[in-house]
């Protein structure tokens, strides 16, 4: 065999060894998103589609009544039914499952897969569940204690959200955490300790966040008019009751021992 045949063959069999080799994934998955999120956030979506495109507007009616937040109720429960006074216990928390239109919704979904889904991963899927309906029922009471006897419903997720994003800082930023000045890529990022949180609060990015985080919250309340085609504001003191919610709930239902030092 010539020097040029013996260099077409090695060619060939470096060509050939290349094409059985198996193949890397050419990057992450498109959807890195924890079951509880994935899960929770269709049952809002299927919520929300059955009652905009499904049920009769009586319906639809009625589903609000029963189960969107209206603080009235909890002024005149010395005179209402059986049943009006079981939905003003269950709406603590059902008015979360409820949304005012598509931006309201999508605007709730993306902030629980952002920080939801932090601490849907440390938590895990029970105590995630138990610490979001805690942390509505915080949004529910901050928004009733503000606006008691008032005839206009309050519905949707971002109290909490609120929850979520308040527990969420409480590790991200830590070192080692998925934000922190020194992070870790794996799954172990979730699950650095957190440390008390009168020492998370010197921590220079958990400042600024809150900071923003509550700026925007004071300027949409006070400059939104209706929200999502509803005739009501941007329900601010709910997601602020949420987020306090969620700074106090944290250490109770954190699974990972906390920093002492």
């Amino acid at each position: 065999m010539n020097v040029y045949k013996f260099d077409e063959e090695r060619s060939r069999r470096e060509q050939a060894e290349r094409e059985q080799q198996p193949r890397k994934p050419s990057g992450p998955p498109a959807l890195n998103l924890p079951d509880i999120i994935v899960w929770l956030a269709g049952i809002l979506i299927a919520i929300h589609l059955v009652r905009m495109f499904v049920l009769p507007v009586a319906w639809d009616n009625l589903v609000v009544v029963l189960f969107a937040f209206w603080p009235v109720k909890y002024s005149v429960l010395a005179n209402m039914s059986a049943i009006d006074l079981a939905s003003s216990l269950w709406a603590f928390v059902t008015y979360s499952l409820l949304h005012g239109g598509a931006t309201h919704i999508i605007f709730n979904l993306l902030w629980m897969a952002i920080f939801g889904s932090a601490v849907a991963r440390r938590f895990g899927a029970g105590r995630f569940l138990i610490f979001s309906a805690l942390c509505s029922v915080g949004g529910a009471l901050a928004h009733l204690a503000t606006h008691w006897g008032e005839t206009v419903p309050m519905v949707g997720a971002s109290a909490a959200i609120s929850g979520q994003m308040a527990a969420a800082i409480r590790f991200v930023f830590e070192l080692g955490g998925p934000l922190g000045a020194f992070r870790r890529t794996d799954r172990a990022a979730y699950f650095v300790p957190a440390q008390p949180l009168a020492d998370c609060f010197r921590n220079q990015q958990v400042l600024v966040f809150v900071a923003v985080w509550f700026g925007l919250n004071l300027f949409f309340g006070i400059m939104s008019g209706p929200a999502a085609g509803q005739p009501a504001s941007v329900a601010w003191q709910a997601h602020i009751g949420g987020f306090v919610a969620g700074l106090a709930l944290f250490p109770f239902l954190d699974p990972v021992p906390q920093r002492r030092f």
